[in-house]
């Protein structure tokens, strides 16, 4: 399979999928209502990404970069918030191959020890992603490590769009779907899965608008970068090659405040023992604060995209 800069599309996700199969789980669906959580009675689908290998719906991305580029003895390297870093350490793991992997201070304790357990090479460079980045590129250089983008290659856009794929089989009667958004991976594949089949929004922080940012000027440009999410959803602008099809099949986005994303983190385990971190709940927070507010008839799914966190601490029970 290759990946040239004009062959995201559907039927290369269905090849990327094939490829990746072995090495991820296919994530299951739940079907709720929003009464559930105190809101007018309404069908909602929650695909639950969460329980994806590393945490994350990153070892997607991350397998489909390491089984179709050439990695050299140096092995790889990544720059991460922490979710994308885990996801290559994995990996780089089942593959046997080294992995150096950048996290910035601000990444999350639970990131980090994930990213240790998969026998990475772990260094913390900076407080916000672009140091991490930075420091990775440089890495690169020096050793000729295979560098793997978390968000802005083709190959892990493909293997970030095999959520859609999976969703359309498991839920083929939705209408929308709610996709947070960092660097813009996540919703670039799915979108390209869908080809504007279904409605699909970005759900970004308030603290940290990048695709917005990018719809508004017409093209990638700096954002800010913060807040709670900031470990995962936070990356200052996104792809060049994430944008032009974010703007074909998915143009629409909705924000949601630091508040909203807390109180989805602490809906969802209440209502159904989910643990999502902050970037994992951000898509969940559009409907739970009713930033998207779905209309009659309307089927809508959200993904839950993580769970690296410590907020549920099952040490202390020991």
């Amino acid at each position: 399979m290759t990946a040239p800069s004009d062959a995201v599309t559907s039927e290369t996700i269905a090849q990327c999928e094939r490829l990746i199969r072995p090495f991820i789980r296919r994530t299951p669906v739940v079907e709720v209502d929003c009464a559930d959580f105190g809101l007018p009675r309404h069908p909602l689908t929650i695909k639950l990404e969460l329980l994806q290998h590393s945490g994350s719906f990153k070892a997607r991305g991350a397998f489909s970069n390491l089984l179709t580029r050439d990695v050299p003895k140096a092995g790889v390297v990544a720059a991460s918030g922490g979710n994308h870093g885990a996801a290559v350490a994995y990996a780089a793991m089942k593959l046997c191959k080294p992995a150096k992997i950048f996290v910035p201070s601000i990444s999350s304790p639970a990131k980090v020890q994930r990213i240790r357990d998969y026998g990475a090479d772990l260094a913390i460079e900076g407080d916000r992603y672009s140091d991490a980045l930075a420091a990775s590129e440089a890495w690169a250089q020096q050793t000729g490590a295979l560098p793997v983008p978390a968000f802005d290659q083709n190959e892990t856009i493909l293997g970030q769009g095999t959520v859609g794929l999976e969703l359309a089989d498991q839920a083929p009667e939705i209408d929308t779907l709610l996709v947070s958004v960092g660097g813009g991976g996540l919703i670039a594949g799915i979108a390209a899965w869908y080809t504007g089949r279904i409605k699909v929004i970005g759900v970004e922080p308030l603290a940290s608008p990048t695709l917005t940012k990018a719809l508004e000027a017409g093209h990638p440009v700096d954002a800010e970068a913060g807040g709670l999410a900031a470990d995962s959803l936070a990356p200052r602008r996104v792809g060049e090659k994430v944008f032009p099809i974010v703007r074909k099949y998915a143009p629409q986005t909705v924000l949601v405040s630091d508040a909203a994303i807390a109180e989805a983190q602490a809906t969802l385990w209440r209502a159904l023992r989910i643990v999502a971190e902050p970037g994992g709940a951000a898509a969940f927070s559009a409907i739970l604060s009713g930033a998207y507010k779905p209309s009659s008839g309307e089927r809508v799914a959200v993904i839950v995209s993580g769970g690296n966190t410590a907020a549920v601490e099952f040490d202390r029970l020991r």
